[in-house]
């Protein structure tokens, strides 16, 4: 049985439950982080977790934990579920109250977390995945990792259901990130993605690849695109949290540069392994 963390205490993932009226249920009020488990550390827990305060800031909430609280919940999730590989789930909701859209007075939130394994070192997408082409209909406060999430959840299906691994989403065919993902192209040996704003999600893996690019020579430019220009790059990339950096090879039906994993997408994600296996040696 896994155990899980539920409002301070650790239990079976079974006695993890919440109300029928709790808000994140109800309104999907509440945000969420992810962290990868690398080596049975948890990675960059420092940078998720100013998100997460961010993100609580910004829908009127603040945390009851500090981010060494949490972090050490993080971190004894990883622990007692024997992780080796995988990752880390947190959520903080607005709490328990009577169905009403403004924000209740005096609730205690509902915080939970729990972990689990996933291959990250030998992920068999690692040698490139396919895209497909979705447009964005989601809310313009992409900037809070929310929990309202439909419209990725239906823009993941229709990218499944092609047959494709993500989601490249675009507004009139202005690419703005993945599905769960940042997005990326190189041309001409220049790193490209959409600058930041409340359009995007202020991925923690995008800043650290815009670090590993410097340190490395490689030009990084912050600009938007289109989807057709990304289907004219040399190659395309995405990052996450858990999937590092990986190489995109096609965009719908069509090939992107070669067909294959892109040398760009395949050093940045060496770099992004070489750095966490560094930062998990402690």
């Amino acid at each position: 049985m896994r155990t899980c963390w539920m409002n301070g205490s650790f239990v079976d993932e079974a006695l993890a439950t919440i109300s029928i009226f709790d808000r994140g249920l109800l309104f999907g009020d509440g945000v969420y982080e992810v962290a990868a488990i690398l080596n049975g550390h948890v990675l960059d827990a420092d940078l998720h977790l100013a998100r997460l305060h961010r993100s609580l800031r910004a829908i009127g909430m603040t945390s009851s934990m500090t981010s060494e609280a949490w972090h050490d919940v993080m971190q004894s999730l990883a622990e007692q579920n024997a992780i080796v590989e995988g990752l880390v789930y947190l959520q903080v909701t607005r709490g328990v109250a009577e169905r009403d859209f403004p924000f209740p007075t005096d609730t205690p939130p509902t915080m939970f977390a729990y972990a689990r394994p996933k291959v990250l070192s030998a992920d068999p997408h690692a040698n490139g995945v396919r895209v497909q082409t979705v447009a964005d209909w989601r809310w313009m406060r992409r900037d809070i990792k929310s929990t309202s999430m439909l419209a990725q959840v239906l823009a993941k299906q229709e990218a499944r259901a092609a047959g494709a691994y993500e989601a490249l989403l675009h507004e009139d065919g202005v690419v703005t990130e993945g599905g769960a993902s940042t997005f990326w192209m190189v041309q001409r040996g220049i790193v490209i993605t959409r600058p930041l704003s409340s359009k995007v999600l202020a991925g923690v893996t995008r800043d650290i690849t815009i670090t590993l690019a410097a340190t490395r020579g490689i030009s990084v430019e912050e600009r938007a695109f289109t989807v057709d220009e990304a289907r004219a790059a040399d190659e395309c990339m995405l990052s996450s949290a858990t999937g590092f950096v990986l190489p995109v090879t096609h965009i719908d039906s069509q090939p992107v540069g070669t067909g294959e994993a892109g040398p760009i997408a395949k050093q940045l994600r060496a770099a992004h392994f070489a750095r966490a296996s560094a930062r998990s040696q402690f």
